[in-house]
């Protein structure tokens, strides 16, 4: 059976609705998407920021505020550290950004008082329904770590696996691409890809299947990987984690597929002591809805492990 997001939905209707936390939410594109993830049963929100324009973007959106709690805080940091303390107390399940700048979130995320540190580097995430695949594809890092060493590496699939179980896949295919599927020592990708495959088969990266170097050809569709007699390999063209050499690769492979194919994505921030939402300005509204869903079931997880 396919897996997308209705699935990911679904699952959160299971598990019961969470709550976000809005750092400065006097957004109209962020309220949107709240108020949508609170008519399905998603989310509830605390809204943190100016309480007057809160209520006049919400007001211009249609968007009645009974039954939200508001937080008023004119002054952008402070409300994002009002925001994320919520969530570092436990009254909060996630942490969403809204109307602030990029680098003063996450200044509020890793703030070593009332931030979400765990003392595991961070990594994003991107989950993607792509017609005529059937599985949902986890892209990482395609946003957050520029130039990964080979520890990142295995950082950045740590924190992809929780995501992945969260969205029922149990023991999740990684494929460490590069532009070959052969180890060559002069593309030093390559040779960390190969290692990366050591470490899995060595039991120091559990709960997972890696497998690389793989061209993306190889990692995504299995008739590739029959032309290519490529039936030795662990994955055959049904990976469910791609991992990219660094930010360059990943980030291009992310835009071209928002850009040029009709689909539905999801994005959060992870290695966080809750799951953070962190969505572009340029994000449609149902790619932030289904980043809250994706938080949600992802709280959900780290919930259920204790975390």
């Amino acid at each position: 059976m396919k897996q997308g997001f209705d699935e990911v939905v679904a699952k959160v209707l299971k598990c019961g609705k969470k709550t976000v936390a809005v750092s400065v939410a006097q957004d109209s594109a962020v309220l949107e998407a709240v108020k949508e993830a609170k008519e399905k049963n998603i989310a509830d929100a605390i809204l943190v920021g100016d309480e007057a324009k809160i209520r006049e973007v919400a007001d211009s959106i249609g968007m009645d505020l009974t039954g939200y709690e508001i937080i008023d805080e004119p002054d952008m940091i402070q409300a994002s550290l009002k925001a994320v303390k919520l969530a570092h107390d436990g009254r909060a399940d996630m942490y969403m950004k809204g109307l602030i700048d990029t680098k003063d979130f996450l200044k509020s995320v890793l703030d070593k008082e009332v931030g979400l540190r765990t003392g595991n580097p961070l990594s994003h995430v991107a989950v993607f329904e792509i017609p005529g695949i059937d599985r949902l594809l986890f892209l990482t890092d395609v946003a957050f770590m520029p130039y990964p060493t080979l520890e990142d590496k295995v950082n950045i699939i740590k924190n992809t696996i929780p995501v992945c179980n969260a969205c029922g896949v149990d023991n999740p295919k990684v494929a460490p691409l590069a532009a070959v599927e052969v180890v060559n020592p002069k593309m030093p990708v390559t040779v960390e890809a190969a290692e990366l495959t050591k470490l899995c088969q060595e039991g120091q990266i559990p709960g997972c299947i890696v497998d690389g170097p793989l061209s993306l050809d190889l990692a995504i569709d299995p008739e590739a990987a029959k032309h290519k007699a490529a039936t030795h390999r662990l994955i055959q063209g049904d990976a469910d984690v791609l991992l990219f050499p660094d930010i360059h690769a990943g980030n291009l492979v992310y835009k071209a597929i928002v850009h040029m194919v009709k689909m539905k994505n999801g994005c959060i921030l992870t290695g966080t002591k809750v799951p953070v939402i962190l969505t572009s300005r340029s994000d449609t509204f149902e790619t932030k809805v289904n980043s809250i869903a994706l938080a949600a079931v992802v709280a959900e997880e780290m919930k259920k492990n204790g975390q």
